[in-house]
C-alpha cells in the first residue's frame, strides 16, 4: 500500500475540560489533595483513575500549582493503564496504597480459564467500588493466573472473599511489589485500512468492518466512547492515539495515520484490546 512521502502535519486532541458533576468533583478532590499534601508536607494518594481522569488529574495539580517533581502516576506494573496519582512533596515519607493479589485457578483438565471479564464480575461482586480496582492482568506466559491491582482495603477483602472467577475455583496470595514477576507485553497485532475520510464514523466502520451506516448508528445509540468521554457527533474528526470503546464490540487503539494511498484514501493503523 502507497504512502505519502510529504504527509500533512499531525493535528492533536487537546485537552477536554470537566463536562459533568462527576470530572469537575474529581478536580476538585486531586486540588484539596494537592493543597494537603504541600500545605503539611505528607504524602496523599487518589483511588485508581483512568486515563481520562489522568488528564482531569493533570489539570487540576497544575491549576493547585503542584511542580512536577512532587508527583506521579502509579500502577504497579510498567503497562499499567489503570494508575493511583501519588503527591509526594521533597522530604516526605512514602505511604502508596496500592497492593497486588496474585489469583491462581483450579480448573477441571480441558475446562475454559476464566477471562478478564469474568475476574472483573467476581470482583465486582465483593461491592468493590471502581477506584478501588487497578488492572487485572493475565501474563499469556501463565495460564490460569492473574494479577489483580488494588488498593491496600480491597486487597485484604479480595483475600479473604474471593473464591471464584466465573465458575471456576481459585485461591489468593497477596504479593510484595519485589515478588512481581516482568509481565510480557501484550502482543498486538496492528491492522491497516484505508478510509475516506477521519470522520468518527469512517474509521469505526474500518474498524468494526462493517458499513459507515451501521457505524454511525453505534454512535447515536450512545454506544461510543472517544478516550473514555461519550461520542457527540458521527462526524467527529479522529486522532492518533485514540482509544474507541464500543459497547459490545470491545475497544480499539489508533496507532498512526501514516498518510494517504494511491487513490488519495486515509490509511490508519491500528488493533483491538484482548
Amino acid at each position: 500500500m502507497a504512502r505519502s512521502i510529504d504527509p500533512a502535519l499531525k493535528a492533536v486532541r487537546g485537552f477536554v475540560p470537566a463536562r459533568t458533576d462527576e470530572e469537575r468533583y474529581l478536580m476538585r478532590h486531586i486540588e484539596d489533595l494537592a493543597r494537603t499534601a504541600e500545605s503539611r508536607g505528607i504524602p496523599r494518594y487518589s483511588g485508581f483513575l483512568s486515563d481520562r481522569e489522568q488528564d482531569l488529574a493533570k489539570a487540576a495539580l497544575n491549576r493547585a500549582e503542584v511542580p512536577e517533581a512532587d508527583y506521579h502516576f502509579e500502577g504497579g506494573w510498567p503497562g499499567a493503564e489503570r494508575k493511583l496519582l501519588c503527591i509526594e512533596p521533597e522530604g516526605s515519607w512514602t505511604d502508596s496504597p496500592l497492593c497486588c493479589v496474585r489469583l491462581d485457578c483450579r480448573a477441571l483438565p480441558g475446562a475454559a480459564l476464566p477471562t478478564h471479564r469474568d475476574y472483573l464480575g467476581s470482583l465486582m461482586g465483593l461491592e468493590l467500588k471502581r477506584e478501588a480496582l487497578g488492572d487485572i492482568v493475565l501474563p499469556p506466559d501463565a495460564p490460569g493466573t492473574a494479577y489483580v491491582f488494588a488498593l491496600e482495603p480491597a486487597a485484604k477483602l479480595i483475600c479473604q472473599e474471593l473464591c471464584q472467577a466465573g465458575r471456576t475455583d481459585l485461591s489468593t496470595t497477596p504479593m510484595e511489589p519485589d515478588a512481581l514477576p516482568a509481565f510480557p507485553q501484550a502482543e498486538r497485532t496492528l491492522q491497516t485500512a484505508t478510509v475516506s475520510s477521519l470522520r468518527l464514523d469512517a474509521v469505526l466502520a474500518a474498524m468494526l468492518r462493517c458499513s459507515r451506516g451501521a457505524a454511525a448508528e453505534l454512535v447515536t445509540a450512545g454506544r461510543v466512547e472517544i478516550n473514555h468521554l461519550p461520542a457527540e457527533s458521527v462526524h467527529a474528526p479522529v486522532y492518533e492515539g485514540d482509544v474507541f470503546t464500543v459497547r459490545g464490540k470491545g475497544r480499539f487503539g489508533l496507532t498512526a495515520l501514516p498518510g494517504k494511498s494511491k487513490k488519495d484514501r486515509s490509511i490508519i493503523e491500528f488493533f483491538q484490546y484482548e
